[in-house]
């Protein structure tokens, strides 16, 4: 089935990573949660597999039939455009495209609307890089050019992931966007092995759900292994107004592997969730480009073994 999707893979001594790429009429990924651009099916590096398949089911249109370092964007009314537009209307996902509001329902990030217009995507490939470009415009007075270029260590076990959004429209665009990082490392399940740790004192939003972990000091602790159907959720709060404290660690012990994620941007908000097959951080940060503005951002993973 891999092989009916469009698809890249690059490959340096250090890291080999598989996309798969945006498509309207073909692609792996057909849904309006995430970005559909630097979908990474898999990726070896340090020895082992960070990324793949994590849910059970698979729907090109279900809003998590996805893979790898995925990416949101959350607008003030849950998406951009979204509460000037009315049922019948359309509102914009970054990434996505022009969608249509079918009812007066708030926004669900979950839902699956029907797509007017995916813009227009442009792939370019190097060695070791892979750059997707989106160009979008609106009626309504939103229009945008997205850029994420995705490039691989050479020699070193790392990737990083360089955003920029030009405002080219007639509207301000202003938006949360954060990576929801569905980790699988080596297939192992999310348990004691499983340690998360940031720069900072985490201190709960509400009561975690789920029994399975909970914070210590700078620390996400899992006191049991997750079974299927369990799942742990957190917003935490406890981080600065700098970039700084945008550097996780993520580690199995049982596979032997870890990353370590940086970004260049303060924290907006931190949310934690996992599964027996995954577990993610997923790190909000604020976005603000003015018409003819453009806003850049880079999250670097690097890639290593315990072993």
């Amino acid at each position: 089935m891999a092989a009916d999707f469009p698809q890249a893979e690059l490959s340096t001594k250090a890291i080999t990573a598989k996309f798969y790429l945006p498509d309207a009429a073909n692609g792996y990924y057909r849904g309006t949660r995430f970005d559909w651009s630097g979908q990474i099916a898999s990726l070896r590096a340090a020895g082992h597999e960070y990324f793949g398949q994590w849910f059970p089911k698979y729907d090109p249109k279900l809003h998590d039939s996805i893979l790898g370092p995925v990416e949101d964007f959350r607008g003030p009314d849950g998406s951009l455009g979204f509460g000037e537009s009315k049922p019948g209307g359309t509102f914009i996902r970054i990434g996505i495209g022009v969608v249509r509001r079918p009812d007066e329902r708030p926004f669900e990030p979950f839902r699956t609307y029907d797509i007017v217009d995916p813009g227009k995507w442009t792939i370019k490939r190097g060695k070791d890089y892979i750059t997707f470009t989106q160009t979008l415009t609106d009626p309504s007075g939103y229009a945008y050019r997205y850029t994420k270029t995705i490039r691989l260590g050479k020699t070193q076990p790392e990737m990083t992931i360089e955003h920029s959004l030009k405002n080219t429209g007639k509207k301000a665009i202003q938006a949360q966007q954060y990576n929801h990082n569905f980790f699988v490392m080596d297939g192992a399940a999310t348990g004691p092995d499983t340690v998360v740790e940031f720069p900072f004192d985490l201190q709960l939003v509400q009561p975690m759900r789920g029994s399975g972990a909970a914070p210590e000091g700078r620390k996400i602790v899992y006191s049991k292994e997750l079974q299927t159907g369990e799942s742990v959720y957190g917003e935490f709060k406890g981080f600065g107004p700098t970039a700084q404290d945008y550097d996780f660690r993520l580690e199995n012990k049982k596979a032997g592997a870890g990353v370590r994620i940086k970004g260049d941007q303060p924290l907006a908000k931190l949310v934690y969730w996992s599964i027996r097959t995954t577990f993610c951080p997923e790190a909000y940060i604020n976005i603000q480009a003015d018409p003819g503005r453009e806003f850049k951002w880079t999250y670097k993973y690097t890639f290593y073994s315990l072993k």
